[in-house]
């Protein structure tokens, strides 16, 4: 009987395992009361959506079970698109609820700083300064598990048939290695590793430990949540500033050309399109930003330097980390980091935005358009990018899905800036900047998001970091996927 319980919940739904996973990371929280004291409401807060995320795993695991032995499974591919979805909904959900039990934010603050947090984008409504480093911790574990994903954290711990499919309904595009397995270790071993030398690395810069694990784990997910209100400018520190550029860098390389580097293939690392683009990018952007604002904001040229250096990487990579505020700033840096956040980092990487690799795809068609119309009648050209796994061809079919995707990005960009102009009431420049902010999942501000926004502009931007994080159509997937399964339980 024992052997037949046991067994029931090994075999249960995947759903139910991934509530009970989401049980396990709200209560990780909770060991930083060993550290830091804190109020029993605090812990409560954290305790019982544990607990309770737990326990209904458990049933679904042994319902779902039993369901298995009486009818067939739907389709994978349908249940992933669902399953992603859900997973993303579910998570947000929990995360939301120790904010809201413990006092500290309404419902829809809370799933605000929720949806900020799983999807890496650090826009805040939570005054750091008035909380304890148990909800920072929270903060930034979100940030950090946020980055690999739902789906990838679970499939760290649980492997079956769907495994595959899962991974790439969330949108992992890469896979390492021939074993699926093997390659979400390889990823994490990678982003642990890298955590644990950025820890090192800020604690002998002079910052707490505390302070260090945040800001690595925020940092090397690009996400941006800080526990200081003046985000990294509090420490005023170059070298500070040093590590988290490389930290986020880091994090907005894709995870294949990370593993170039690791394996010491630096020629190979450089040769990848997409790390060529960034640094193109970067060289053109940074001095840019750093002569208008020599010229129309700080008479120190250097400093200009160091501040344009900082926010332009903090920017296209979609961390959002900052060390200057913005309100002094002339609209043309502004319009820079404007364009940097949509731009966003790389594939496969944990930042946001269009991604370096399909603004490269759609400048190289433009290209070979204007080429072929001064070309002679019946000339073929063949176009070549280079991926970290090798040269791929850039084809009609993926022009035209990488063009319908930038023209879907757009669009709902100009969309919610509308509406976060009507619910936030602010100026146009304003409504670009922090729904360009949501929508590549950045997390800087013109001043617009705060503990003051109203709740109507609070769920466009979700709406946005969503959008951006599950790239527009794997969320509508799953949502389509999950209207299928809602008309077959009504109907059948």
């Amino acid at each position: 009987m024992k052997n037949s319980g046991w067994s029931r919940l090994r075999h249960g739904g995947i759903i139910g395992k991934f509530m009970m996973l989401c049980g396990l990371l709200c209560a990780v929280p909770m060991v930083t009361a060993c550290f830091y004291p804190t109020l029993p409401k605090e812990l409560e807060a954290f305790a019982l959506p544990a607990g309770i995320s737990l326990l209904a795993g458990l049933f679904s695991c042994w319902k779902g079970a039993a369901q298995d032995q009486e009818e067939p499974r739907p389709q994978l591919i349908q249940k992933g698109g669902f399953f992603v979805l859900f997973a993303w909904l579910y998570g947000i959900f929990i995360g939301a609820l120790p904010f809201v039990l413990a006092g500290r934010l309404n419902w829809i603050q809370s799933l605000f700083e929720s949806v900020s947090g799983w999807t890496t984008t650090g826009l805040s409504v939570l005054d750091v300064t008035q909380v304890s480093p148990i909800f920072l911790f929270h903060r930034g574990f979100m940030q950090y598990c946020g980055g690999l994903g739902f789906v990838m954290v679970m499939t760290l711990f649980i492997q079956n048939k769907q495994s595959m499919n899962l991974f790439q309904a969330e949108g992992h595009s890469d896979q390492l290695t021939p074993n699926l397995g093997r390659t979400v270790r390889l990823i994490v071993l990678m982003y642990t590793t890298f955590l644990a030398l950025g820890v090192a690395a800020y604690v002998l810069a002079g910052m707490n430990f505390f302070d260090s694990l945040i800001h690595a784990m925020c940092a090397l997910s690009t996400g941006g949540f800080s526990t200081r209100a003046e985000s990294i400018g509090y420490y005023q520190s170059p070298l500070i500033e040093f590590i988290t550029i490389v930290l986020m860098v880091i994090g907005t390389t894709n995870f294949a050309a990370l593993l170039l580097l690791v394996r010491r293939q630096a020629r190979k690392f450089m040769a990848v399109s997409e790390v060529r683009f960034m640094g193109l990018v970067l060289v053109m952007a940074i001095p840019l930003t750093a002569l208008v604002l020599f010229f129309a904001a700080y008479a120190d040229l250097p400093g200009s330097f160091r501040i344009a250096f900082f926010e332009v990487v903090s920017a296209l990579s979609t961390s959002g980390f900052s060390t200057v505020g913005y309100t002094q700033w002339p609209q043309a840096a502004v319009f820079v980091l404007i364009v940097m956040m949509l731009i966003g980092g790389g594939i496969g990487s944990t930042a946001g935005g269009l991604k370096l690799t399909r603004v490269y795809l759609m400048l190289r068609g433009l290209g070979d358009s204007l080429r072929r119309r001064n070309a002679p009648a019946g000339a073929v050209s063949c176009m070549f990018f280079k991926r970290p796994q090798g040269r791929v061809a850039i084809d009609q079919k993926l022009l035209a899905d990488t063009a319908n995707f930038v023209f879907c990005y757009f669009l709902i960009y100009l969309i919610g800036t509308f509406l976060l102009m009507l619910t936030a009431n602010c100026s146009l420049i304003e409504a670009m900047f922090d729904f360009a902010s949501a929508l590549g999942t950045v997390g800087l501000s013109i001043g617009i998001t705060g503990p003051a926004t109203p709740a109507l502009a609070l769920i466009v931007e979700m709406a946005g970091m969503l959008l951006g994080r599950l790239e527009i159509f794997i969320l509508l997937s799953g949502i389509h996927a999950g209207f299928l399964r809602l008309k077959n339980a009504v109907f059948q």
